[in-house]
């Protein structure tokens, strides 16, 4: 059986959070990239809630930016976001992608915004 990009992204996702779990105290950052944008999420897993959900689409864009750029921005609002909240540590989920790119970018942008992971 052939398997595609998406179902080994899938497998990867899947084998990194039987690790990785999010509390109150300590919620996860989840990464969902698409093709155009970026989604964010920090995840109660205990509690099975979302405190704080964000995407790019929310940040305005200019003429000439790259999404690699935006990324950083958007991680940067949710690191900010997060700390209104009281929240400082994260658990860094990177949902199977691999840790380059606009990936690497969102959690530039959250430690520079006080994120601790």
């Amino acid at each position: 059986m052939k398997t595609n990009k998406k179902q080994k992204r899938i497998r990867r996702h899947a084998r990194v959070r039987s690790s990785i779990v999010g509390t109150a105290a300590r919620p996860r950052l989840s990464v969902y990239r698409s093709n155009k944008h970026i989604f964010l999420q920090l995840i109660d897993d205990k509690a099975q809630k979302t405190l704080v959900g964000i995407s790019d689409k929310g940040i305005a864009k200019k003429k000439g930016i790259t999404k690699s750029v935006l990324s950083y921005e958007t991680g940067k609002l949710l690191g900010e976001k997060a700390h209104k909240l009281g929240i400082k540590k994260v658990v860094f989920d990177r949902g199977g992608y691999v840790y380059q790119g606009r990936v690497r970018k969102i959690a530039e942008g959250a430690r520079e915004a006080g994120l601790v992971f």
